[in-house]
């Protein structure tokens, strides 16, 4: 096993080969006050997520879900992206990644200058129609949101994972949902992937032409127990194409991989692209 400084020398030696498809996960965010389902030790969180089944089968289900979401989303917007969002987008402006697929829904990559990024489970910042399949702005949404509960406090605790919050089942219980202006009436979902739902086939297929065309698969704070990510560390190692992690905590793709670093995402990221723009520097001297 390499020590900590040869990891991190091992690293960098790898990325500035270029041609490195990054996976970030939930992990990467939580430095900017989103935190992820599992903390650093990967033991989950005390956190129950909406299933598909529970939205799309139930009125109070999903008044309950706009209730609590509608409070959290400030808490997204206002969300900034950490020193890791920071290095990967400097990673991909020196032309040194094949690409990025993100598990996360927060839109930090984006807000980092980070383009294109693969969204696998899709945007807190989009909305859809279950009915017509319409997309529209989330802030739209929440302007029509605001309209029809203005004695609603748009303030709520902290986010969870899902970008939601607790409430009382007494604000659940007074909180009028708002429906699609397209078709008039159909019913709105946040355009992402709730658990039990599938990630659009077209968007794995990409993802996994991604990792055929890259020379190394990162991945960035993802424990992998999501099966949506973790097949694309399989597909890496069927196609022979090397894996490195840099996650805290142990990870359900730890033993496909030919390096793992557990430390902290933004002070190691940090740390790779100061060591890259060196090299960079110095080799234009």
């Amino acid at each position: 096993m390499l020590a900590p400084g040869d990891q991190f020398a091992q690293l960098a030696e790898w990325v500035a080969g270029g041609e490195v498809l990054v996976l970030s996960g939930a992990g990467l965010s939580t430095e900017s006050g989103i935190p992820d389902y599992r903390g650093p030790t990967g033991r989950a969180r005390p956190a129950t997520p909406m299933t598909f089944g529970e939205f799309t089968g139930s009125a109070a289900a999903r008044q309950r879900y706009w209730a609590r979401s509608h409070r959290g989303w400030q808490g997204i917007v206002r969300a900034e992206p950490n020193a890791g969002h920071r290095a990967v987008a400097f990673l991909q402006q020196r032309g040194l990644l094949s690409g990025i697929v993100t598990q996360n829904v927060d839109g930090l990559h984006q807000a980092a200058g980070a383009h294109p990024v693969i969204e696998l489970h899709g945007g807190l910042d989009r909305v859809i129609c279950l009915q017509c399949r319409a997309i529209s702005e989330r802030e739209e949404l929440h302007v029509r949101l605001v309209e029809a509960n203005p004695r609603a406090d748009s303030a709520g605790g902290p986010v969870k994972p899902d970008g939601d919050v607790e409430l009382a089942e007494a604000a659940v219980a007074g909180f009028r949902v708002v429906d699609c202006l397209d078709c008039g009436g159909g019913p709105l979902k946040p355009d992402v992937v709730f658990f039990g739902e599938n990630v659009p086939a077209e968007r794995v297929i990409a993802c996994y032409q991604l990792v055929e065309r890259s020379r190394l698969l990162l991945v960035l704070g993802s424990s992998l127990t999501v099966a949506s990510g973790f097949r694309f560390v399989r597909r890496a190692a069927q196609h022979g194409i090397g894996v490195a992690i840099v996650n805290q905590g142990e990870t359900r793709g730890d033993e496909y991989a030919q390096l793992k670093i557990d430390a902290p995402l933004g002070k190691t990221l940090t740390a790779l692209r100061r060591n890259l723009a060196g090299q960079s520097d110095r080799t234009h001297v």
